[in-house]
């Protein structure tokens, strides 16, 4: 089984998968994005999933004087978890990581909604296209793991007790 499975996964294009991966987020706000820090420690943050762009397979915006991007730069391995708390579906994404302070990309992709995140400080520091804070983290998946829903929320719960009450 697992050898046809390889084989019809590498009938469906790259771009169907990602396809595939970005309607199973849609309702996801967040990410969580895991880093490693210097002393080999994991790290995990909260990230707004931004909408499918050809840029990277996944990408977040950041302020690049965080610890983070010292992290990615040492080190660019990730990880990012998503979970949709209504359907119990999820998607663990493990890749790699380019940090971009390309500003015409900046300026491509930006969005009014960054402003949550990036308040006016005055100056150039506005929260604008053109706010020298904003560093992109551009994923690229190499491998990724996901559940989805195939029965309903009750009868998921309901398994998941019979699973706690019988320990299997």
């Amino acid at each position: 089984m697992g050898k046809m499975r390889e084989e019809m996964d590498r009938e469906v294009p790259l771009e169907t998968k990602i396809d595939d991966l970005y309607r199973l987020i849609a309702d996801i706000d967040i990410a969580m994005l895991t880093t490693r820090r210097p002393d080999g420690m994991l790290v995990t943050r909260p990230m707004g999933t931004q909408k499918q762009q050809p840029v990277a397979d996944f990408w977040f915006v950041t302020d690049a004087g965080t610890e983070k991007v010292d992290e990615l730069t040492a080190d660019p391995h990730v990880s990012l978890a998503y979970i949709n708390s209504k359907t119990f579906e999820w998607v663990s994404v493990s890749g790699t990581v380019r940090v971009s302070r390309d500003r015409e990309t900046i300026r491509k992709l930006y969005s009014d909604s960054w402003k949550l995140w990036f308040p006016d400080e005055g100056g150039d520091r506005d929260g604008g296209p053109d706010d020298p804070r904003f560093a992109l983290l551009l994923v690229d998946a190499v491998s990724v793991v996901y559940g989805k829903r195939n029965k309903s929320k009750p009868h998921a719960l309901i398994e998941i007790a019979r699973t706690l009450v019988s320990r299997e």
